[in-house]
């Protein structure tokens, strides 16, 4: 195996590529310590030791320094580590490392998100942008019936009420064209006609435009 170009990748990184093709990413003191130059052999000793050892623990060391400071889903953290270009094989020890220690959990992450956001967002963009960040129908929905049977109940209407209230929009006096681009504006975040309609019959105005 010959190392046949070695590229910086950021100021203190580089990619290397052995046999015409990109290898892994070494920080330059470990290019240095396992002695990678351009033009050079390496071993399988030192290959396997790098792919095995060395970026596997710096993967599962740069996991928990990002969910130091937020929460991952599994494909968001796998798609943080696939920019910083681990190899596959490295992302998927890194992630199954996390999931028995218990420090990710898409069903946690997904409960914490609607118990945030339910009463900003609602019912279908909440789950939109769960599907969004790769977490899967089945777990959303387990999260939705975890936070029901926590007592809680999401009221849309509200919602509606009080973006009007933060759009200034005046039920009183608004004409057909404010009343349609409201309209609109809610159904792009998410509303159901229905939902809309009944926040528009008690709690904008008994007269509202659209039929």
């Amino acid at each position: 195996m010959i190392v046949t170009q070695i590229e910086e990748f950021t100021k203190s990184k580089s990619k290397v590529y052995i046999d015409q093709e990109f290898a892994f990413v070494l920080y330059k003191g470990e290019l240095r310590i396992y002695g990678i130059e351009q033009g050079k052999e390496v071993s399988t000793l030192v290959y396997r030791q790098i792919l095995g050892e060395v970026l596997p623990r710096r993967a599962k060391l740069r996991s928990m320094h990002l969910l130091k400071a937020r929460d991952y889903t599994c494909a968001g953290l796998r798609d943080k580590l696939c920019r910083d270009l681990y190899p596959e094989a490295v992302i998927e020890e890194a992630i199954a490392y996390l999931l028995s220690f218990g420090y990710l959990d898409d069903a946690r992450y997904a409960l914490d998100y609607i118990r945030c956001y339910h009463d900003r967002k609602s019912r279908v963009r909440l789950e939109a942008d769960l599907r969004r960040k790769g977490v899967a129908k089945v777990v959303v929905e387990t999260a939705w019936q975890s936070w029901r049977e926590e007592g809680n109940e999401q009221d849309e209407t509200d919602q509606i009420r009080r973006l009007a209230e933060k759009r200034h929009f005046d039920a009183q006096t608004a004409d057909r064209k404010a009343w349609g681009n409201f309209y609109s504006f809610l159904l792009r975040r998410g509303f159901s006609a229905e939902s809309i309609r009944k926040a528009m019959k008690n709690h904008l105005c008994d007269d509202f435009y659209l039929t």
